[in-house]
């Protein structure tokens, strides 16, 4: 037991590690390939070569990006296995099915397609070439979404039941698990903000060729058609931003409640657009107060959560203590919350129950058996929690999702405003000339990283300790390996991606320097 919690916290420092790096090349590349499927259908509609040009130095771009995101996704799904084998156990049947349809059809899918884009120039048809280029694109998509699928199911788990017999959560409806709203804001959501990375990473580079007054045409064209995706994008990510805050509001309060640095709650809360945490405060059950300084919107934060601006919202001394209504956006359902004590006490019956009908099968009582597992189902949705040792591992770490969600919501707005410039200003054919407004385009680049890496830590410490949400704690799903053996890998992975990372920007800032080839091949 001395050795569990080093252990998990290093097999989550690699799984990190690995996701962090992975989520650097595959927002790129799903909106990348749509940037370049339009340009392409710009060009097999006009017949303007010099469309045809602008596509290809992007294809370019794009595909040293694809091939170092295939490099992070493949160990980032054998360390399921490898450091996590007892969550993937538990729930392969229905985890793994959306990851080997995601390896089978729509990698698939991406990786045939792929090589007719690059290499079916003046091999195949323009149509057919348009129509691979667009299969790229949805290949990608598709292949997030199976992902994204599992990732939600991680936070919301439907469509399930926990089969005493073998001791596993098997799926009785895929539809469930494809179709919840958790998966369908998440796959959105994702989705469109790789549309806005790669609208400013195109919007980035296209400012440095005005800069150095080269290629004029390709980096004008670009910014125009990457300025509008990203205003698609970034406005689509608003909008299921807001559904997300609906969601967790309802299945994961605590989240919420970090993402705010809200410890007691209230109706009318205010949303917090900028604060300073207070570093004294150290627990759920500290009185001290939360925040050093800090600047609201009254009952925003109400309003955005549950529609109205009165609505309830619990913090996390209230989440612990239980006792408050819960209204199920889904089904308009109120419930009375419990305790973190009564849950646990929940999930001791649901523990003790499932022993009591493994000893019933066993002595072929019947009966027995039966009674058994109507007590374990009754109260299986609290499993978890009979594994949760102090009430304080409820608790996410606070200031990291604090800080990591303002800074993708503040983010988030500044490239609001800045497609909307950008766009204004190439519409009026004389954006090359605003040198202030190209130098800040082109360092925007690293803050569109920022905003979705913060994003990704949001929804993943956010949910702390579960790895699936209320059944099954993190450090119930680690593998039993030595503590050792992780922290050498993790070295050696930090070493491989960072090495790997810094010859993905080499390369692309070679390409970049040597611009688009000047004639069409």
């Amino acid at each position: 037991m001395s050795d569990l919690f080093p252990l998990v916290e290093m097999s989550r420092s690699q799984f990190a590690l690995t996701a962090l790096y992975h989520w650097l090349f595959v927002p790129l590349t799903l909106g990348l390939s749509l940037i370049i499927a339009i340009m392409e259908t710009i060009y097999y509609r006009t017949g303007d070569e010099e469309w045809k040009r602008t596509e290809k130095f992007w294809m370019t771009l794009f595909g040293i990006n694809f091939a170092t995101g295939v490099a992070t996704g493949i160990i980032l799904e054998f360390q399921f296995g490898t450091n996590w084998s007892n969550y993937s156990w538990f729930v392969g049947d229905i985890f793994g099915a959306p990851l080997a349809i995601e390896g089978i059809m729509a990698f698939f899918m991406e990786s045939t397609f792929i090589a007719i884009m690059f290499f079916g120039w003046n091999k195949v048809s323009k149509k057919a070439h348009l129509a691979a280029t667009w299969l790229t694109c949805i290949g990608a998509a598709l292949s997030a979404l199976w992902i994204l699928v599992a990732n939600a199911w991680m936070q919301y788990p439907a469509g399930m039941y926990f089969n005493p017999d073998t001791v596993r959560n098997e799926m009785y409806s895929f539809f469930d698990v494809v179709l919840s709203p958790v998966a369908i804001n998440k796959f959105f959501h994702s989705v469109t903000s790789g549309w806005v990375l790669a609208a400013v990473f195109v919007l980035s580079i296209s400012a440095w060729y005005l800069i150095k007054n080269r290629d004029k045409a390709l980096a004008l064209r670009s910014s125009k058609l990457a300025a509008l995706v990203g205003l698609a994008g970034i406005s689509i990510v608003f909008y299921t931003g807001d559904g997300s805050a609906k969601q967790v509001a309802h299945k994961q309060p605590m989240k919420l409640a970090a993402m705010e640095g809200v410890y007691d709650g209230k109706k009318g809360q205010e949303l917090i657009v900028f604060g300073i945490l207070n570093p004294d405060k150290k627990s759920y059950a500290d009185t001290t107060e939360t925040f050093l300084f800090k600047i609201k919107i009254p009952r925003l934060l109400s309003y955005l959560a549950t529609g109205s601006t009165e609505g309830y919202i619990p913090g996390i001394n209230n989440i612990i203590d239980g006792g408050y209504k819960a209204e199920d956006p889904f089904t308009g359902d109120t419930t009375i919350t419990l305790s973190a004590r009564e849950r646990m006490e929940r999930g001791k019956k649901a523990v003790l129950a499932l022993s009591q009908y493994k000893k019933a099968v066993a002595a072929n009582d019947t009966e027995a058996a039966q009674y058994a597992e109507e007590k374990l189902q009754q109260n299986y949705d609290s499993f978890g929690y009979a594994y949760i040792t102090d009430i304080a591992q409820l608790v996410p770490p606070v200031p990291l999702v604090f800080y990591s969600f303002h800074i993708m919501f503040t983010l988030g707005i500044y490239l609001f405003i800045l497609f909307t410039a950008v766009l204004f200003l190439t519409y009026k054919r004389n954006y090359e000339r605003y040198k202030p407004i190209l130098y800040i385009v082109l360092f925007s680049l690293p803050l569109g990283y920022i905003c979705l890496e913060s994003g990704w830590i949001v929804a993943e410490v956010g949910r702390q300790p579960w790895v699936i949400q209320d059944i099954m704690p993190t450090y119930s799903a680690i593998s039993d390996i030595n503590v050792k053996s992780v922290t050498a890998t993790f070295w050696i992975f930090a070493i491989f991606f960072t090495v790997l990372f810094i010859a993905e920007v080499g390369i692309m800032l070679n390409q970049i320097k040597k611009g688009p080839d000047p004639q069409n091949r």
